[in-house]
């Protein structure tokens, strides 16, 4: 069997099937660990398929970023984001790149998540299940639907 990343064989040593640069594992790893409360309180709805039974993974890397949660079976990333986010130039960078590679992008506040967890677990359940579809601009939240023109699922060489 394959050594799989993340399981300490592999990250650095030559001629492994690892497809994955050298610490980006130990720095997902790092990331979960030192996350915020409120990424902490929603992988607790997320791990373990419990919503709507769709598979989330947490500081999933995608290129130079890692996705504070990640569902690749729908292609949809979920941000938690504090205050020092809002109208963030990066994070707008940020969500070009992961669109031109075929991700949807979620993002609601750090205070939804800690207040209101339930609503915001719909409104994930609303984005991966393909109800929510247009762009939205709202205080509390942004979601950003896939360019289907540029969508990996098109275009298998955006992978990187």
């Amino acid at each position: 069997m394959a050594p799989r990343s993340g399981d300490g064989v592999g990250e650095e040593v030559a001629g492994t099937r690892s497809r994955r640069k050298a610490g980006t594992t130990s720095r997902a790893k790092k990331l979960r660990v030192g996350g915020n409360q409120a990424e902490a309180i929603l992988w607790l709805e997320l791990k373990r398929r419990k919503l709507g039974g769709h598979k989330f993974t947490r500081q999933f890397p995608i290129g130079p970023y890692f996705a504070d949660f990640c569902c690749r079976e729908r292609w949809l990333v979920v941000e938690i984001d504090g205050s020092q986010h809002a109208g963030s130039a990066h994070d707008r960078i940020r969500d070009e790149f992961l669109q031109a590679r075929g991700y949807s992008i979620l993002r609601v506040w750090n205070t939804d998540v800690l207040k209101h967890r339930h609503s915001v677990c719909e409104t994930i359940l609303s984005a991966v299940e393909g109800r929510l579809i247009e762009p939205t601009e709202a205080f509390d939240l942004r979601y950003r639907p896939a360019r289907p023109s540029e969508s990996i699922h098109a275009n298998p060489d955006l992978t990187s």
